[in-house]
């Protein structure tokens, strides 16, 4: 078997093939980064479990404005862009479970990257955030 019915299909078709090897790169850097990160995501179930059987701290990294629409009970609000700033507030967590959301679980990764660079040794992004939380009926405190 000859290589060059590949190499004219690929000379014919060059943008279906950079198409094909970005997606390859784009799937490969997605896994690479879920592989190594040094948090976990937790399904909205799986965090009650954890807090009906631990005492975690609940880090909400929303916006002011978005706290206002509800917040899980017990959580203490920082937003993202101030989380470098505060990070002393929280260094009693540094060795206990910590779970981190907002509102659809990207900021929070986010949270769950800088937690852990500055040392928090158990921590866990609410995968979905408040809309998946909404999603499995669980409540939300309004203040």
């Amino acid at each position: 078997m000859s290589i060059d019915p590949y190499i004219e299909f690929a000379s014919r078709h060059p943008v279906l093939i950079l198409s094909f090897v970005g997606v390859l790169g784009l799937l490969l850097y997605g896994e690479f980064r879920r592989l190594t990160r040094c948090w976990d995501e937790l399904k909205p179930q799986e965090a009650v479990l954890l807090m009906n059987h631990e005492d975690p701290l609940l880090l909400d990294v929303r916006e002011a404005n978005e706290v206002a629409d509800g917040r899980i009970k017990g959580a203490r609000h920082i937003p993202l862009g101030a989380l470098r700033q505060r990070l002393e507030e929280l260094e009693p967590w540094k060795s206990r479970e910590v779970i981190v959301y907002c509102r659809s679980g990207n900021r929070s990764a986010q949270a769950s990257d800088i937690l852990c660079k500055a040392g928090f040794e158990r921590v866990h992004n609410l995968k979905g955030g408040v809309l998946a939380w909404q999603g499995e009926n669980l409540p939300l405190v309004r203040k």
